[in-house]
């Protein structure tokens, strides 16, 4: 009884100042929508650096993967930094922090040094975007909070969406390093605003720093990435190995923060069955999203032999829709709750992905691909914001900054291991392919290959939604349940 009515009083003491909600929101926004688009603007790109740098599709995919890693490393830090920092410093730092890993990469001169650029910009972003999401919650009131984190959405998956789009025109007339320069005043631009509009919004506790739970969450989430990535090596110690001990080490890791007094990564929020639900949820759908994000580019230019900047322009449609279905999606969600939208989206995705697998081949039509590309989004956009903002409806004011950390930390995660764990799946079928075949350099057979890899993929991921499904039918409508109060 007493904690219910320290959570009572901990929501009202949100409640009782007001806040600049739209100059901080458009602050807010604009970092995030530069942040995410660079997730994936080199995708367009990865063909060219692995000619230009002389590298494997294993080897260039870190570059995404990398990002969603650090991010992953860095976000459950930033529950700890949430506490320690206002928000005004920990925006400002981790737009810097992404500014100077843009400006490395931009001027980069060789892969190594490229990789470590996109490495610093990650540790900006997975700093900032739980910031973003932990101050949409505060300045929101409950009943508005779905509307918010789906315009929200909008940038998470919109930038993304269209990142491969804008890669490509840039790629078609200009060298990859523009695809940094453009980034540099957008990202200062959005510093003056930041620095302009944030208001500081929580209360700071300032916990000890735990190095040890910093060290085991890095070798952890780190390990586990790095050995999915090696699925398709010869060499199975590259991938058992680095699984083993990350399992260890995140095994270590969730066992210190329960027996500790100021956590990390407070472990509380998954005994709220929903939450734990929905991080189930927002995995699958994060898994299968950002591997299609990279898989579908390789597959347009490398299969049907189009341009970059015409492969960029086909996933366009898709990312356009994604922007207008998540804050909608936000509003539908307000009003009737998360069950009408969720498994309509993993039903729809289902389909969408069970489509693609059977028609992906060498005379597949464009209108095909980008007709079955905007119905995966529209599933994205149905199933994200939803299941984001149910999850963290079912917990008190105190562990939102855990709760927010917990579901990006595992969407980076999810889209680091799904990325890898994709691109090994299609790697191995091509390898498979071209073992059996009398002339496996050909043109021909490479490009089939690629099909027959990327049939495979597709095939895979229509498994993995079929479960998501199942899973979505025990989704209760809770945040029903509490406006009713």
């Amino acid at each position: 009884m007493e904690e219910h009515l320290d959570e009572n009083l901990d929501e009202s003491n949100y409640k009782q100042r007001t806040y600049n909600v739209i100059p901080i929101t458009i602050a807010l926004i604009m970092a995030g929508f530069l942040c995410m688009l660079n997730e994936t603007l080199l995708n367009m790109a990865l063909k060219k650096l692995m000619v230009q740098f002389i590298i494997s599709a294993n080897t260039v995919q870190w570059l995404s993967t990398g990002y969603m890693l650090i991010m992953g490393i860095a976000i459950p830090v930033s529950a700890l930094l949430i506490q320690s920092f206002t928000t005004r410093q920990l925006f400002l730092a981790s737009v810097t922090i992404f500014l100077i890993g843009t400006i490395v990469s931009g001027f980069s001169t060789g892969f190594s040094i490229l990789l470590i650029g996109r490495l610093i910009q990650a540790i900006g972003t997975g700093i900032l975007i739980p910031n973003i999401v932990n101050t949409l919650l505060i300045i929101n009131p409950i009943n508005k909070r779905g509307k918010a984190l789906g315009i929200f959405n909008l940038v998470m998956f919109c930038a993304p969406a269209i990142g491969p789009t804008l890669s490509g025109l840039i790629i078609q007339s200009l060298n990859w390093r523009w695809l940094f320069f453009i980034i540099l005043p957008f990202s200062v631009i959005s510093l003056i605003l930041g620095y302009n509009y944030i208001e500081n919004v929580t209360e700071l506790t300032k916990p000890p720093i735990d190095l040890l739970s910093i060290i085991l969450s890095t070798i952890g989430f780190g390990g586990f990435i790095y050995g999915v990535s090696n699925i398709g090596s010869t060499y199975i110690y590259l991938i058992a190995a680095p699984i083993i001990v990350a399992c260890i080490a995140l095994a270590a890791f969730v066992l210190r923060q329960l027996h500790m007094s100021e956590p990390m990564l407070d472990m509380h929020p998954f005994k709220e069955s929903m939450f734990s639900l929905g991080c189930i949820l927002m995995i699958i759908m994060h898994m299968i999203n950002f591997a299609t994000m990279l898989i579908l580019p390789m597959f347009l230019e490398g299969a049907l032999g189009l341009t970059a900047f015409t492969a960029g322009i086909l996933m366009l449609p898709g990312g356009l829709i994604n922007g207008i279905v998540s804050p909608i999606s936000g509003h539908l969600y307000d009003k009737f709750g998360p069950k009408a939208l969720i498994i309509p989206g993993y039903a729809i995705s289902t389909i969408a992905f069970l489509l693609l697998s059977r028609f992906v081949s060498m005379t597949i039509s464009i209108p095909v691909i980008i007709a079955l590309h905007c119905l995966s989004l529209i599933a994205v956009g149905l199933i994200n914001t939803p299941v984001q903002t149910n999850s963290l409806n079912q917990l008190s004011p105190k562990y939102y900054p855990h709760g927010t950390a917990i579901m990006n930390t595992l969407q980076q995660i999810a889209g680091a291991f799904g990325t890898s764990l994709f691109v090994a799946i299609m790697s191995a079928s091509q390898k498979k392919y071209l073992f059996d075949v009398s002339n496996p350099v050909s043109a021909k057979h490479q490009a089939l290959s690629l099909v027959f890899g990327v049939h495979h993929t597709f095939a895979i991921e229509t498994c993995v939604l079929v479960v998501a499904l199942i899973l979505s039918l025990f989704i209760a409508n809770n945040n029903l349940k509490k406006k009713a109060l």
